[in-house]
């Protein structure tokens, strides 16, 4: 452990645009600060993930889906208030190293950048999928090549481009999502001319076994399907340290959770079930949204939802590859990667963090092609508790840096978290309750999940604390 950690002020230290030795430059507008929080919390998973949890709870996933957006509210308040108090490109990273020691910001830096290297694979092949089901004469792995290479070249260009391609592939979500839930509003109240109003009405969500079909413990089962969902909502923090006023787009961000997940997930599951009973069998084959949009009598609704959930893909492919590349940066500052990774173009792109990103994004998604049951499999599985562990260490190392910004800059906790610490240590105990509950889970693969994750973290740990002593060891020696 290192000894107490303090503040940087405004103006000095690492990872603040401008700055000497930072190399990041302020390109992102509030405009694109404003996308990026709202749609950072709209996933892919949102779309293609959401029929399985229907299947499994029911209506009753509504309440799967608001404990754990309540879960994400109380953690981005924690990492509001941290982040409105220090911006930084290492945004959770930097602070669990100041609060926590060297070895929490080494370990979960890295296993944040692993889970994106590995969610660019995932993405690219999702992506790939929908493009050659619409120009079959080019291969899948040729899309995937393709879709790589192009959000690559936007990245390297500037951290602007990232944010305008961002901004309109975020607004499309927004949009289609916006859409939907006014539209399959309309149905559910007999509204919408032209609907069945025997299938879609509020008696769907209790009838057909009612509104827990399954039991109240299939609330729980559909929590763990639902959770990865909301990985992507600290994004905003990340991207934050590249804006002109990164204070105010912390605040704006951590300020809009409650209602940015209130209507894009609570608001349009509900429409989900609301359309359609929940044991249709049209949720299972066509997807819970596609079978909603079918249910309106929308022509080519498969052929629609594909596009958002491209737009969707091409959204976290593009998110993914900044994210990963910006943690690069920030280890590279603070010694916990190659030097080469910190070292930025004219235009303050991490050039090197980049290439090196989407380089093992490249390599998983060879595996993904060609071991898709062995290799990738694990690489999934090995990093899909992530999120978990990352929300974990944002909580305890909010516990530390209330105090220490408290007794340094009491004037920079612009945002605070609510209840503190009892809301923090309810949240904290939450999340060791689902890792837990994951470990019993055997038939949607999260017991493996979990093992797999705590090995590659506990392999990344031991790497860390040899790193650290080895760095005391030489400071000792230096003293000499």
């Amino acid at each position: 452990m290192t000894s107490q950690p303090t503040l940087t002020k405004a103006g000095d230290g690492p990872g603040k645009p401008g700055e000497p030795g930072s190399g990041l430059q302020a390109g992102l507008k509030n405009r694109h600060l404003s996308m990026i929080a709202i749609g950072g919390v709209i996933g892919a998973g949102l779309f293609v993930g959401s029929s399985s949890g229907i299947a499994t709870a029911g209506p009753g996933i509504l309440l799967s889906y608001a404990l754990v957006g309540t879960l994400v509210v109380l953690v981005m308040r924690m990492l509001g208030e941290m982040s409105a108090a220090n911006p930084t490109s290492g945004s959770f990273s930097a602070h669990a190293d100041r609060a926590l020691g060297p070895w929490a910001g080494f370990s979960i830096g890295w296993l944040y950048w692993f889970f994106w290297v590995v969610v660019l694979a995932v993405e690219a092949t999702a992506g790939a999928k929908i493009l050659e089901g619409w120009i079959p004469a080019v291969p899948q792995w040729g899309w995937a090549l393709i879709v790589m290479v192009v959000l690559t070249a936007t990245n390297l260009a500037s951290v602007g481009s990232y944010g305008e391609f961002e901004f309109w592939f975020a607004g499309i979500k927004v949009v289609a999502i916006a859409v939907f839930i006014v539209v399959g509003g309309l149905a559910v109240f007999g509204l919408l001319p032209g609907v069945d109003s025997e299938q879609a009405g509020l008696a769907n969500l209790t009838e057909h076994g009612g509104f827990l079909p399954n039991g109240a413990g299939a609330i729980l089962t559909g929590v763990l399907l639902v959770v990865f969902s909301f990985m992507g909502s600290e994004i905003p923090t990340l991207a934050a340290g590249e804006s002109e006023d990164p204070q105010r787009a912390v605040t704006k961000a951590t300020n809009s959770i409650i209602w940015r997940i209130a209507v894009f997930y609570l608001g349009s599951i509900f429409v989900v079930v609301a359309l359609l009973p929940w044991d249709s069998q049209s949720i299972v084959d066509q997807g819970s949204y596609v079978a909603a949009l079918d249910s309106l009598g929308i022509a080519n609704a498969g052929q629609i939802m594909n596009f958002i959930v491209l737009t969707s893909v091409l959204s976290c492919l593009n998110s993914g590859l900044y994210t990963a590349s910006r943690m690069a940066f920030s280890l590279g500052e603070r010694g916990d990667a190659p030097k080469a990774f910190a070292r930025t173009t004219s235009r303050g792109v991490p050039r090197t963090a980049i290439l090196v990103s989407v380089v093992f994004g490249f390599v998983a998604v060879f595996f993904n092609y060609e071991f898709p049951d062995s290799v990738f499999l694990f690489l999934v599985n090995s990093s899909g508790a992530v999120a978990l562990f990352v929300w974990l260490v944002i909580c305890f190392s909010q516990l530390r840096m209330r105090r220490i910004i408290q007794a340094e800059a009491p004037e920079r906790l612009v945002v605070r978290m609510w209840l503190f610490p009892y809301l923090t240590w309810a949240a904290a105990a939450v999340i060791v309750f689902v890792l837990g509950y994951m470990l019993t889970d055997t038939e949607h693969n999260g017991r493996t999940t979990v093992l797999l994750s705590l090995l590659v973290a506990a392999l990344v740990l031991v790497v860390a604390v040899v790193k650290q002593r080895v760095a005391a060891r030489k400071a000792l020696a230096g003293r000499d």
